[in-house]
């Protein structure tokens, strides 16, 4: 296992703040363990990957919430004045700065004591917008009649990718940051959150040896999805990901870029195009329907719902390693 680094807590969380000063925390309540009087540690997690983290590695010791409800776009998430309490109220907050702009404005105006913000346990890089594949450096710069150009994919924005828990080797490192923070939070039980993130990390890494065998020998490497949410999982696998959007899944393409991927799905002999379960489908659809390709579902793992490929995300991250190895050949 790599070397653990001390988790970055914040006092208070700046809206999109990249990385946060590290303080130590101080136990909150009168307990020799740090835990409050009553069911657990009170943790709430931003949406679906941080509260897997904070319920697996917690496990019987947390009560964790997640802001998030299952079926929920997160990006679309609008909190209630209920759930700005339970921030101010929690013993440990875990959330990935960026990603849910409304999380990030009631973290701040909550003065939640304890936070966590887990872009400081790993590396963030830009994916999507203005990353564009060696395969398709030949492609000329073009603008349709909007003025949009088609070299940036279509995209609205730029900026680091999120994405990260869609890598598994990432993953595990913001679940040792994680595993740390709550040994800190909740010192009475830290021998029980090592034993628990040891053993996640191993699932992952077992996880990641899964998807390195299960990609190792395809006819292509390329996948159309609709938008830029697995360009981690796709340079840890040796893929390229083409996104009909961006980062922002409600962005819409350009024409340009609409022309960009029907010229890469036939020079990459592309067979599949992917859509997601908490977005609209229907230019993925339209897409595949102009090229008589097929659809398929690719999950990014933001949620989980009845409409999910699995019930937790392990079993979804397994059914997007059979999608993918069925779509690529």
């Amino acid at each position: 296992m790599t070397a653990r680094r001390r988790p970055r807590i914040a006092g208070t969380a700046l809206a999109g703040a990249a990385a946060l000063s590290t303080l130590a925390l101080t136990a909150c309540s009168t307990s020799d363990s740090g835990a409050p009087d009553g069911d657990g540690l009170r943790v709430v997690a931003s949406f679906y990957p941080m509260e897997f983290l904070a319920e697996r590695i917690g496990g019987e010791h947390v009560d964790v919430t997640g802001l998030t409800a299952p079926g929920v776009e997160p990006h679309d998430l609008e909190l209630s004045p209920r759930q700005t309490a339970e921030l101010t109220d929690a013993d440990l907050v875990v959330y990935l700065a960026g990603f849910q702009p409304a999380v990030d404005d009631a973290i701040e105006q909550s003065g939640a004591a304890h936070v966590v913000e887990v872009s400081s346990f790993t590396e963030l890089v830009e994916h999507g917008d203005h990353e564009d594949h060696e395969d398709h450096e030949d492609h000329e710069d073009h603008e349709d009649a909007d003025g949009h150009e088609g070299h940036d994919h279509g995209h609205d924005h730029g900026g680091l990718d999120p994405h990260v828990w869609l890598d598994p080797v990432k993953y595990a490192e913001i679940a040792q940051g994680v595993g740390d923070a709550l040994a800190e939070a909740d010192p009475g039980h830290a021998a029980a959150y090592e034993r628990n993130t040891e053993r996640l990390v191993e699932e992952l890494h077992a996880l990641d040896e899964e998807f390195a065998e299960g990609l190792a020998d395809t006819a292509t490497d390329t996948f159309i999805t609709t938008h830029a949410a697995f360009g981690y999982l796709a340079e840890r696998y040796g893929l390229h990901e083409e996104a009909i959007a961006g980062l922002d899944p409600e962005s819409e393409p350009s024409g340009a870029r609409m022309r960009e991927l029907h010229r890469i799905a036939e020079e990459d002999g592309v067979t599949t195009v992917f859509f997601e379960t908490l977005a609209s489908d229907e230019t993925a659809r339209t897409l595949a329907d102009d090229l008589g390709l097929r659809t398929g579902v690719l999950d990014p793992v933001e949620g989980i719902s009845g409409e999910s490929p699995g019930d937790d995300y392990f079993a979804v991250m397994r059914a997007n390693l059979q999608a993918l190895r069925e779509a690529l050949g």
